[in-house]
């Protein structure tokens, strides 16, 4: 698959694509964080120390090094040192339990990892440590960032990242190529055990091109001007590359935010000038719940989108009433480096539509009888995508990427069907299909008419066993302060709205949903405690 490139970017491998903006844009602000600026040639110069003090601890090109860390400057440099050296960076997450940080370093074989002194991610890479799971955790502190010493380590197999910040040195960058390995980003599997997706210097730097081509042909961007709000976990494949190596390419500043508060990004929409916004939904939900949200000028928003999992259409209006624009809608997946579609900024998206292929990326509609043949148009069947961003496999899972990989494009598992202007509308996930008394109950439609009922903040609906249809809709429901609602008001509200077979069964109210390491709400959560209960 060939590879595309960035407008002015010439590089083949993301060191390439880090080493050519610090170049051009050593003076420019790369990142923002905590009240501390810091430039190109900052962060730059921070890379080469780490890069090099890695290379002395004996990382080279293949080897992996996991990132157990939050929204700190550490992860960039720590990202770019080993694109620098070659490395493969696993990243791991603050919600990962024991078992799968294990699970996860032992089928990678990273002996490295690198984290941050506060709790929990100090007491868990001591504990990996000891039970020599890994040979060295990296310690670092925000504090160092502003000003402070770096961060004193004294324990056996533990060094400071902040020294290897602090000290100066040189370190040549390794041969990689497009083909090379980059990152190891897990993912979930069909057994319940993560899968890591392998993803390539070439996929990643395809995927930038093709975010900016898409953008640029419908946005009014202002390469080397924007600045991007940074509250999604870089952790996550969608904010890094849909907002930091989208960012350091052109030469463009990222907010960085240890988490997302919404007082915090409004402010820093309003006084801090952020133009760029890239969020799950349950972000923009919270920004519209947000008492005061009228007291703040949205209007430096000129790119705001939503992506990683389902945004109702009754959030997606509200937004766009509040920033004065369509809020652009788009899909992608960990296999895809986040990248897929993308709708456009200059009209009203419609319910479920999730925007047009990237450039670069062919999209298709699959029937889901054994042949596999192209759908008809209108005809829901599953989504597959091929193209340069699209990953080539899963790390020690030939089985899965043989099942999930076919003839150059990758099955995604999403159900959807494409409109006559060539538009993507997404219906569900194929594992979320409620089959209730033979009839097939999409969770997603339910959750979009719920959305409807003004006393609803956020929703979910997931299948649960049931003796005589099989399965029934479950809603489960968080309300906003102050509301009341129960399972006979809810169907009566839903009646005009749903068939009476894919009425919610049961009403669950929580105080809140719960969700994924990116601040996504996850259906997966409530549908295992549900089997748990009727186990």
């Amino acid at each position: 698959m060939t590879q595309l490139l960035a407008s002015g970017a010439k590089a083949q491998n993301v060191g390439g694509l880090f080493d050519e903006a610090a170049h051009r844009f050593a003076e420019r602000t790369m990142i923002e964080f905590d009240g501390r600026v810091l430039s190109f040639g900052d962060i730059a110069a921070a890379v080469t120390n780490v890069a090099a003090a890695l290379a002395k601890h004996g990382l080279a090109k293949g080897d992996r090094i996991a990132l157990y860390l939050p929204n700190t400057p550490h992860y960039p440099v720590l990202f770019f040192a080993a694109m620098r050296l070659g490395a493969v960076v696993v990243n791991l997450t603050p919600l990962d339990a024991a078992r799968e940080l294990r699970f996860k370093l032992a089928d990678t074989g990273a002996r490295i990892v690198a984290t941050h002194d506060a709790e929990p991610f100090r007491s868990n890479a001591a504990a990996l440590l000891g039970e020599s799971v890994v040979d060295l955790a990296l310690i670092g502190s925000d504090a160092y960032w502003q000003g402070a010493d770096p961060v004193a380590v004294a324990a056996a197999g533990m060094a400071s990242l902040d020294a290897m910040v602090a000290a100066p040195s040189a370190c040549p960058a390794a041969a990689v190529t497009a083909d090379d390995l980059a990152l190891i980003q897990y993912t979930g599997g069909t057994t319940g055990t993560p899968k890591g997706a392998m993803i390539t210097h070439g996929n990643l730097v395809s995927a930038v091109a093709m975010f900016d081509a898409a953008i640029a042909a419908t946005a009014g961007w202002r390469p080397g001007r924007e600045r991007h709000m940074g509250v999604l976990p870089l952790f996550h494949i969608y904010a890094l590359a849909g907002v930091l190596l989208r960012a350091v390419t052109n030469g463009e500043t990222v907010l960085l935010r240890d988490r997302f508060d919404p007082e915090q990004t409004l402010a820093d929409i309003d006084s801090g000038g952020a133009t760029f916004f890239f969020g799950v939904p349950t972000m923009f939900t919270a920004l519209l719940e947000t008492p005061n949200i009228a007291e703040y000028d949205l209007s430096s928003l000129v790119y705001c989108v939503s992506g990683g999992a389902p945004l109702p259409g009754e959030v997606a209006a509200r937004l766009a009433q509040s920033i004065g624009r369509p809020l652009v809608v788009g899909w992608g997946m960990t296999e895809t480096c986040g990248a897929g579609t993308l709708s456009r900024s200059d009209e009203i998206n419609e319910a479920a539509a999730i925007g047009y292929p990237l450039p670069g990326a062919s999209v298709e509609i699959l029937s889901f009888d054994g042949e596999r043949l192209p759908a008809a148009v209108g005809k829901t069947g599953e989504i597959a995508i091929s193209g340069p961003n699209v990953v080539q496999g899963y790390w020690n899972r030939p089985d899965e990427s043989a099942e999930a990989f076919a003839a150059g494009r990758l099955l995604t598992g999403d159900m959807g069907f494409v409109d006559a202007r060539g538009q993507i509308h997404l219906v569900d996930r194929k594992k979320d299909l409620i089959i209730s008394s033979g009839y097939n109950v999409y969770p997603r439609m339910v959750e979009e008419a719920i959305y409807e009922h003004p006393a609803v903040a956020e929703a979910l609906v997931y299948g649960a066993a049931d003796r005589y249809r099989g399965e029934v809709a479950v809603a489960a429901v968080k309300l906003r302060a102050g509301q009341a609602l129960d399972l006979a008001q809810l169907r009566a509200f839903l009646s005009d709205k749903l068939g009476r077979h894919e009425l919610p069964a049961r009403l669950e109210l929580h105080d809140a949903l719960p969700r994924t390491a990116a601040g996504k709400l996850s259906r997966k959560d409530l549908r295992d405690a549900s089997a748990k209960k009727e186990a």
